[in-house]
C-alpha cells in the first residue's frame, strides 16, 4: 500500500470451484478464533453492498455476450470496493482478514481462461488495488473434471432447494458452463503463478480428504504467523 502498511494478516484462497475452498476457510477462520485471533471473512466477486450487486451479473448464467473484457473491469470494480470498504480497515484494526478469491482469481479466470493474458491483470491490480498483495495465499490444486462437476452439483442443487422453498436463491452457474479445455487453462495459470510467487503461494492437494488438508493449512498458517 502506497500511505500505510496493514497491521493485520491478509490469507486469500484459491483454486478451481467445487475444490473445497470456503469449507476450508470457514474452518480455518474457526480454529483461529479459537485461539482468540479477531478474524474477518469475506468472498470475491462480492464482499460489499455493491460488489454483491456485480456479483450477480458476472456469475449468473443468464448473463449472456458478456465480453471478456467487460467481465475483468467488472471484477476489479467489485475488488476497489471490497479493499476501500472492508479489507483494508480490517486490517488496519489488526484481523485476519481471509478472503475467498482474489486478485489471482481474475489472473487465472480472466487472463488464463478467457486468455487475456497477466499483464493487464496485474496493471489493474497495480492501480486499483494500490498493489495490496495477500501475506499467504492458499491453493487448493484439485482435479478439473471431479472439481467442475461438484461445482455444478453444487449450483444445481442449491437452486433446486430455492425453488422448493420459494426463496429467491442466486444462480450462479455461468462459469460452470464453460469447456474442460477452459479451466485446464485456469488451474495451469494458478500452477504458473505459484511458481513465479512460491514465497506467498501454499499449494495444498485439494484431492484428499478434508481433516488432511485442513491439517497442512493450519500447519502452514501457524508456521507462517508464529507471533
Amino acid at each position: 500500500m502506497a500511505d500505510k502498511t496493514p497491521l493485520g494478516r491478509f490469507i486469500t484462497i484459491e483454486g478451481l470451484d467445487g475444490s473445497g475452498k470456503s469449507t476450508q476457510l470457514n474452518t480455518l477462520a474457526e480454529a483461529l478464533s479459537a485461539e482468540g485471533i479477531s478474524v474477518s471473512m469475506t468472498r470475491e466477486p462480492g464482499g460489499t453492498v455493491v460488489g454483491e450487486k456485480i456479483r450477480a451479473l458476472l456469475l449468473d448464467s443468464t448473463t449472456g455476450r458478456l465480453s471478456s473484457w467487460a467481465e475483468l473491469a467488472l471484477m476489479f470494480a467489485s475488488r476497489a470496493q471490497h479493499l476501500e470498504e472492508k479489507i483494508i480497515p480490517w486490517l488496519s484494526k489488526g484481523h485476519f482478514v481471509l478472503c475467498d478469491r482474489f486478485t489471482d482469481s481474475s489472473e487465472a479466470y480472466q487472463g488464463g481462461g478467457r486468455q487475456l493474458g497477466s499483464a493487464a491483470v496485474l496493471e489493474l491490480h497495480r492501480v486499483l488495488c494500490r498493489n495490496l498483495q495477500p501475506d499467504l495465499t492458499i491453493l487448493m490444486d484439485s482435479d478439473v473434471s471431479s472439481s467442475v462437476e461438484r461445482a455444478r452439483r453444487r449450483n444445481l442443487e442449491r437452486i433446486r432447494r430455492s425453488a422448493d422453498s420459494g426463496a429467491d436463491e442466486a444462480d450462479e452457474n455461468r462459469f460452470e458452463q464453460e469447456s474442460r479445455a477452459f479451466f485446464e487453462r485456469v488451474r495451469q495459470k494458478y500452477l504458473e503463478i505459484a511458481g513465479r510467487e512460491p514465497a506467498r503461494v501454499f499449494i495444498v492437494d485439494a484431492r484428499r480428504p478434508q481433516e488432511t488438508v485442513f491439517a497442512d493449512i493450519l500447519a502452514e498458517v501457524r508456521k507462517r504467523f508464529k507471533s
